[in-house]
């Protein structure tokens, strides 16, 4: 029985892995060079790389003895976890790239809702030739980092045009927020948006009520029409449509950033913002 299981075993893979490294002293790559270097590699201990393909093909016209590849197996057990090992890269990789195919579909099927939906509030050039979405919390720790970041690559490249989608997703505490910030950009044409985003951003701890007030009077909101407008059958569209929006997206999490027809997710730093702004301006 275990040279029936070795023998599957070992098919499965060097074939998951494309090549397999076996202990013969040159290339194998026809069918009976194949074969000899599995037979040899069980008995030599010498060094070549074998094609999977033709292993796979000899031992379906002419199956290697169950004993030589046993005996390699036993001798030689880092095979099997190099070829898992790179099995598991090429599933990473494949995996990968169906993702940024499907992001690419995505964006595209929701350009307008993305870019142009109306309500989010829009910062940096308004006229930049590039646009950056970002997803963000005020209770979450990376979104934190990243509105730093955000900000500096912003500054640095002076034509970058930033949308900010409120997705509070961590607790109460970020739902009052998000929803304050929303009914922030109602008061003075939205003038009051950027300060307070940023003084919500910048404040170390999480957010309840008490400081989301104290930041909005700091900031010079009018408390009592925030507190009204926050509560608004508005906002509750606004909250809805982003939260919509960030499921067609697969958008789970926080931050999270639009940037050309990529979607990324998780927190990157101001250089590689740049790098993916740059990539967007030369598609």
């Amino acid at each position: 029985m275990f040279d029936k299981v070795a023998a599957a075993f070992s098919v499965v893979a060097l074939g998951a892995a494309g090549y397999a490294v076996f202990q013969t002293g040159k290339m194998a790559g026809t069918v009976s060079q194949t074969a000899a270097a599995i037979s040899a590699g069980a008995t030599t201990g010498q060094t070549a790389v074998v094609d999977a393909a033709a292993i796979e093909k000899y031992m379906a016209d002419d199956p290697v003895s169950d004993k030589v590849i046993e005996a390699y197996l036993r001798a030689n057990p880092e095979v099997v976890i190099a070829s898992l090992e790179k099995y598991q890269v090429d599933q990473r990789a494949a995996q990968q790239r169906q993702q940024q195919q499907a992001d690419i579909d995505l964006v595209a099927d929701n350009k307008e809702e993305i870019f142009e939906d109306g309500y989010s509030f829009v910062t940096g050039n308004l006229e930049g030739d590039v646009t950056v979405v970002e997803f963000s919390d005020y209770n979450c720790g990376f979104c934190k980092r990243a509105h730093t970041a955000v900000t500096e690559f912003i500054e640095s490249d002076g034509n970058i045009r930033l949308v900010v989608k409120e997705f509070p997703i961590l607790g109460p505490g970020s739902t009052l927020a998000g929803r304050a910030a929303l009914a922030s950009a109602m008061q003075d044409g939205g003038e009051k948006y950027g300060p307070f985003n940023d003084a919500l951003m910048r404040h170390r701890g999480s957010h309840d009520a008490a400081s989301i007030i104290k930041i909005a009077e700091e900031v010079g909101l009018d408390v009592a029409q925030l507190e009204v407008d926050m509560k608004s059958p508005g906002i509750d569209k606004m909250m809805k449509r982003t939260f919509d929006l960030a499921d067609k997206l697969s958008i789970n999490g926080t931050p999270a950033f639009i940037i050309g027809d990529k979607v990324v997710r998780g927190f990157i730093p101001a250089e590689e913002l740049q790098r993916l702004a740059d990539a967007a301006r030369s598609s």
